[in-house]
């Protein structure tokens, strides 16, 4: 799984609009705030930027949850914090003036290179626990099964995270779960799993198996996971977070491929002057292509294709990296040189991905019905900010940069962009237990910090 996608991971819905003037005073309702766990990926732990830091944790969705939790009786929330902002493993991603091959200055993503203020960061800080935030960059639901998770997560390229706060890095996930079960005895959680399960393999261009197969319980990080194995690893996670009466909020997969991640590079982004399309019909004379002065579609490779080579499909996705950007700009790839398949994503891989998603989702509402919990069906949700939301008077939507919901990394959200999603979920969970929580300010949360 590549660096740019611990999690995530994701991706997201908000049914934001501006709040009602008059509000009901705030009421639990049927629910008990007072002690609240939320289990997750990336998302769950306030990732953002390509990285983990102090102050994305603090805009984590469960840590601003807990903050209008407090409304109705909700305690202390215990995050495992990092001790600065420069970005845990690595540093995070900000806005800065870039230099391009081409010679061309903008305003672009570039590494932090503030002062490394996270020094120790991978020292072991789990005897100040029990956590209530749980969430883990890069998790898959499957891995909660995995014995000596937290040792042998870079094997899955993901930061060694969870060892910094599991009380027993030996143990599976799950028993860290249970651990924190005993401990806190939750009267509310939040549990957001599932969306690693299918992100590496999109991340990866389809390369891995969809789906893939479980080799002593581990699934190989471009993998699809198996719906059986994500249906028991979910349920054993689930069962354990109800076992002492607590009620709780399902969160599902959303869309991958609506993610900035997949979105930002049109199909037909390959501009070319009348002589340059000239010269390509000359050229790549295969069955299929064509080209015309003004907007084309990419080249990509395709194994299967005439020639190893076709153009892009205008329901197919270029996968957002600086690499991919640098090499169409300046090394001829999709034009002269077709784009490498680990970079795109065809039409029979977008299809794996959505049938899992749509499987995967199936077991979460599934668990969420017979349980009788609240649900929150993110994937549907995003398909309708795609157009845009406007919130007190300030637009969003899921353009990359400019669009204020996603964060630098196309794949994780922004504070304001977690506030929303925190949102979706207290009006669910409101809608399910009859209480009166007030949502979250979103403009009071920060979004991308222009130089």
């Amino acid at each position: 799984m590549k660096k740019l996608v611990y999690t995530i991971c994701c991706l997201l819905a908000f049914a934001g609009c501006k709040p009602e003037l008059e509000m009901e005073a705030p009421s639990a309702g049927g629910a008990d705030f007072s002690r609240y766990v939320a289990v997750g990926n990336s998302l769950t732990a306030g990732y953002a930027d390509n990285s983990l830091y102090r102050s994305g944790q603090e805009s984590s969705y469960p840590n601003i949850l807990a903050t209008q939790f407090r409304l109705v009786g909700g305690g202390d929330f215990k995050q495992p914090l990092l001790p600065g902002n420069y970005g845990y493993p690595d540093a995070k991603l900000v806005l800065g003036i870039k230099t391009n091959c081409a010679g061309i200055t903008s305003l672009s993503p570039i590494d932090y290179a503030g002062a490394a203020d996270t020094n120790g960061s991978s020292n072991s800080i789990a005897a100040l626990g029990p956590y209530n935030n749980l969430g883990v960059p890069g998790i898959r639901a499957t891995d909660f099964l995995v014995n000596n998770y937290a040792n042998i997560a870079s094997f899955y390229g993901n930061a060694d995270y969870a060892k910094r706060f599991y009380k027993d890095p030996s143990k599976r996930p799950l028993d860290e779960v249970v651990h924190a079960v005993n401990r806190i005895k939750p009267t509310f959680f939040s549990l957001w799993i599932g969306a690693n399960d299918v992100l590496g393999y999109a991340t990866s261009g389809g390369e891995g198996n969809a789906p893939g197969t479980a080799l002593l319980g581990l699934v190989l990080p471009g993998d699809i996971s198996p719906i059986e194995l994500f249906k028991k690893s979910y349920d054993s996670v689930l069962n354990n977070m109800v076992s002492g009466g607590a009620k709780g909020v399902l969160i599902n997969i959303p869309d991958i491929t609506a993610i900035p991640l997949f979105t930002t590079i049109p199909p037909r982004g390959l501009k070319l002057t009348e002589t340059e399309a000239n010269f390509l019909n000359q050229n790549l004379p295969l069955p299929g292509m064509q080209f015309v002065s003004g907007d084309n579609l990419f080249v990509i490779e395709d194994e299967s294709a005439p020639g190893g080579m076709r153009q892009i499909k205008t329901n197919e996705f270029i996968i957002l990296s600086s690499e991919i950007l640098d090499s169409i700009k300046c090394g001829g790839w999709g034009k002269t040189t077709p784009i490498p398949k680990e970079h795109t994503l065809t039409l029979d891989e977008v299809t794996n991905v959505n049938n899992a998603t749509t499987a995967f989702n199936q077991v979460i509402l599934d668990a969420a019905q017979k349980h009788k919990l609240a649900h929150v069906d993110i994937n549907s949700y995003l398909k309708t900010v795609i157009s845009g939301l406007k919130y007190n008077g300030v637009d969003y939507n899921t353009e990359f940069v400019g669009g204020g919901a996603f964060s630098l990394d196309g794949v994780h959200l922004t504070p304001r962009g977690y506030a929303l999603v925190a949102n979706e979920i207290i009006r669910a969970t409101n809608a399910t237990y009859g209480s009166t929580i007030p949502p979250a300010d979103v403009n009071a949360y920060s979004g991308l910090k222009f130089p």
